[in-house]
C-alpha cells in the first residue's frame, strides 16, 4: 500500500522534526520545505495529499502561500492545514477565508495532531 504524502512547510527545526516524527509514526510519507516558495514548488511538482503550512515564514508568509496554492488549478485541490502558535492574531475564520481546510496550534498536542490530519484527509474538497 502506498503511503499518503504530506508536505510540511515550517522554518523552525524543532517543530519540523516533531511534525515529521508524528506523521511518520502515523504511517505517512513526509516531505519538507523551510519556506513558502520551496513549499509551493514542491506542492506543484509532487502533489502531496496534504500540506501543513506554518503561517509565519521568512519571505512569503503562509497565508499568501495558501492563497497562491488555491489560485493555481494544479494545486487547488490539495488539502491544507494552517499551523500557527497559540495566542497570535490568526483565528480559524481568518485561516479558512484564505483557503485553509483546518488549523493546528503550536505547540503540537500529539493526541489531537493525527486526528486533525486524518479528519482533513477524509474531507472532500
Amino acid at each position: 500500500m502506498n503511503k499518503l504524502r504530506i508536505l510540511i512547510v515550517e522554518d523552525n527545526p524543532p517543530h519540523m522534526q516533531l511534525a515529521a516524527y508524528l506523521l511518520e509514526c502515523g504511517g505517512y510519507e513526509v516531505m519538507q520545505a523551510v519556506n513558502a516558495e520551496d513549499g509551493i514548488s514542491l506542492a506543484r511538482n509532487e502533489r502531496p495529499a496534504l500540506i501543513l503550512m506554518d503561517l509565519r515564514l521568512p519571505g512569503m508568509d503562509g497565508v499568501a502561500a495558501i492563497r497562491e496554492l488555491r489560485a493555481d488549478p494544479e494545486t487547488r485541490s490539495i488539502k491544507i492545514i494552517a499551523v500557527t502558535s497559540y495566542g497570535i492574531e490568526y483565528d480559524e475564520q481568518a485561516m479558512r477565508s484564505c483557503g485553509a481546510d483546518a488549523f493546528i496550534g503550536k505547540p503540537y498536542h500529539y493526541n489531537n495532531f493525527l486526528g486533525i490530519v486524518k479528519a482533513v484527509l477524509a474531507q472532500s474538497r
